[in-house]
């Protein structure tokens, strides 16, 4: 339960169809730390998981009557999550700890904590559905009913064991019925705002979080410096503020003026370089994914033709994927793509199936 209207209406659900229900609530950022801060100096609240989001979700498991704990996970947030989400964009990739932290951290908790107090299933607010197949004793990922609010992307590193306890009772609905049997059940929740952000980083400005982090830790001397802006030749055009203030695809605030615009086509973090060049040159071709893991099927030994994903709100394209041993794929589009990025999760479709997915390897270069 993470105090919003989603997990909140699930529970209502739940509850409403004879469900025994016991209510979980992750606390996973130390909001005082300080590391994200408004004008006035004060630490912003997080986005997601805040103290008043416990208030919240205490309090609609009050409503619907059925007890609520608190989980504290900073500790294990800190390690799994925000700590690689930093490393990410010192060597220059773009990370998204939103599919981290639902797998490796919220769904791994939840399910021993799920188990060690009895409970049958893990049930969330997520906008995806789990469908048991017969023929091929697999548990299938699907996408939400609801396109604009599919949330299947961030959740492609479920295992077989996880989804076979999953309960996402909202795969079928929109947001507008969700908030409706929010408003039927009375729940305080039901017209609050959705987080956009990332959960520790509230204010968006996630070159100056991981400056903070770096401050705190004692590495200071880690802190990216300042550098030179290439183009796809070699020419510098200009000086970077730091390897971590861009990303592929990055338009605005390059500081560099030419008659076609200019933007981020890759981040050589190990040369302390920003390369720019014209949207032609954002256009990929194939890419290497590593840690992958299949959901469909086990890691398949031939070639495999997919509909494929590279950031939460790309469109898919026609591709395929090859194989390469040892948990990595060389993934092949028909048409060229824009702006692939490293550090980003690649999703793999079928139709509504997800058949697998992994994660955007930097290409190395001579």
């Amino acid at each position: 339960m993470s105090g919003g209207v989603d997990s909140s209406a699930a529970a209502a659900m739940l509850k409403g169809a004879g469900h025994e229900l016991v209510g979980f609530t992750m606390q996973l950022w130390n909001q005082r730390r300080g590391l994200s801060v408004g004008e006035d100096g004060e630490p912003l609240p997080s986005r997601c998981c805040s103290l008043d989001d416990v208030y919240d979700a205490r309090r609609v498991a009050e409503d619907l009557g059925f007890p609520f704990y608190v989980l504290n996970l900073e500790r294990e947030f800190e390690r799994d999550v925000v700590a690689p989400f930093v490393e990410s964009y010192l060597e220059g990739e773009t990370p998204i700890p939103c599919v981290a932290c639902n797998s490796r951290l919220k769904f791994a908790s939840l399910d021993r904590t799920a188990l060690s107090v009895g409970c049958e299933k893990v049930a969330t607010g997520h906008y995806a559905r789990v469908r048991f197949d017969e023929a091929t004793g697999r548990y299938r990922l699907l996408r939400g009913l609801d396109g604009r609010k599919d949330q299947s992307y961030f959740l492609w590193e479920l295992t077989q064991d996880q989804l076979s306890r999953s309960l996402f009772p909202l795969g079928e609905m929109s947001k507008a019925q969700v908030r409706d049997v929010a408003r039927r059940h009375k729940l305080n929740v039901a017209e609050k705002h959705e987080s956009q952000e990332i959960c520790f980083v509230p204010d968006g400005d996630y070159a100056g979080f991981i400056e903070r982090y770096l401050e705190a830790e004692g590495r200071e001397d880690e802190r990216p410096a300042r550098g030179e802006i290439v183009d796809t030749e070699g020419r510098i055009v200009g000086q970077h503020e730091g390897v971590h203030r861009y990303t592929v695809g990055q338009r605005r605030k390059l500081g560099v003026s030419r008659q076609l615009p200019l933007y981020v086509v890759r981040v050589e973090a190990e040369n302390n370089r920003v390369v720019v060049g014209e949207a032609r040159e954002l256009l990929s071709s194939e890419f290497t994914a590593a840690v992958v893991n299949w959901v469909a099927f086990d890691a398949p030994a031939e070639p495999v033709r997919a509909d494929v994903r590279v950031r939460y709100r790309h469109e898919e394209a026609p591709a395929i994927i090859t194989p390469l041993g040892v948990g990595r794929v060389r993934v092949r589009f028909d048409e060229p793509q824009r702006a692939v990025t490293p550090g980003q999760a690649t999703v793999f479709y079928r139709g509504e199936e997800v058949l697998g997915g992994g994660w955007i390897m930097k290409e190395s270069r001579q």
